[in-house]
């Protein structure tokens, strides 16, 4: 695994349907994500925030909120993750709504197209987010940043990354899933998406689930893990705008990034939709950066 990291803050909400999330960098900041990191020996750069259009809070147009805004702030994430790969550092990008994913794993594809590395996405989200503007009568772009990267959207968005579709669903393994629309999960089954629901963790647990998502990884991987916070159960992280009922446990997220740790894969991170101002003294944060230091080597005390 690569230890030296760079930290990007994407503050913004602008693909939410509740504001907040733009202050999500600066509580994981609070939450010592830098110290804590350091401690296991890595080598930490806080590059700052990037700095994108404000959020107009306006209602959707053509299908789709704040769309123009919502491409330009993709497009910066994409130049300062991918900028971070060729200088041969692990991008941690600290968000921010969920519709940064688009620049993040564009970029992220795009260094993989550059190295010849085999690519796998795990989108750990309480949502599949493979939403269109003719399913969603919100227009959030946050539900639909995985359609995006599977090259279904608008074209402002889709050609980030400069390849279209930019990754192959296949590529994709989501997990902790409960929360999908109808047409959505039409969409999802028509796409062939490899989803890891709730009910499955449920039947079968987190570790076999785990073993599932992580199958045919091999030195050749380009490991990237999208966070979405709201993945947890919302009892122990109440600090996100779309809570919902029924996620992982505190120990079974805890298994997941210590599984993920022993691959030894992991090479690129987005932590998503941190919103303090629905959070409870920052715990949601805290947790965040106790899971996030789970995933580069923290474990317990049996494990060597």
């Amino acid at each position: 695994m690569n230890r030296r990291i760079s930290l990007i803050g994407a503050p913004t909400d602008i693909g939410a349907g509740a504001r907040g999330s733009s202050m999500g960098p600066e509580a994981l900041r609070v939450a010592d994500i830098g110290p804590v990191l350091e401690s296991h020996g890595l080598e930490v750069l806080d590059r700052g925030n990037l700095t994108g259009p404000p959020n107009p809070w306006k209602p959707p147009e053509g299908g789709y909120r704040h769309l123009e805004a919502v491409a330009e702030w993709n497009r910066k994430v994409h130049d300062a993750v991918f900028a971070e790969l060729a200088d041969g550092r692990m991008p941690v990008l600290l968000g921010g709504d969920h519709c940064l994913g688009i620049g993040s794993i564009s970029a992220v594809a795009r260094h993989c197209r550059d190295t010849n590395k085999k690519l796998r996405v795990l989108w750990l989200d309480a949502h599949a987010d493979f939403n269109t503007s003719a399913l969603t009568p919100s227009g959030n772009i946050h539900g639909m940043p995985v359609a995006c990267l599977c090259g279904i959207g608008p074209q402002e968005l889709v050609e980030i990354g400069g390849k279209v579709p930019a990754i192959s669903p296949k590529w994709i393994r989501q997990i902790g899933i409960r929360s999908v629309d109808a047409g959505e999960k039409r969409f999802v089954h028509e796409a062939g998406l490899e989803v890891f629901d709730m009910r499955y963790i449920d039947e079968m647990g987190m570790r076999h689930t785990m073993e599932l998502a992580l199958a045919t990884i091999d030195a050749n991987t380009h490991l990237h893990v999208s966070f979405d916070v709201d993945f947890l159960d919302a009892d122990i992280a109440p600090g996100v705008g779309t809570t919902v009922k029924g996620g992982p446990t505190y120990r079974e997220a805890q298994l997941c990034m210590e599984m993920i740790a022993d691959t030894g894969a992991l090479a690129s991170l987005d932590v998503m939709e941190l919103n303090p101002a629905l959070d409870v003294r920052n715990r949601t944060a805290e947790i965040a950066v106790d899971l996030i230091e789970s995933l580069f080597g923290k474990s317990t005390l049996m494990r060597r």
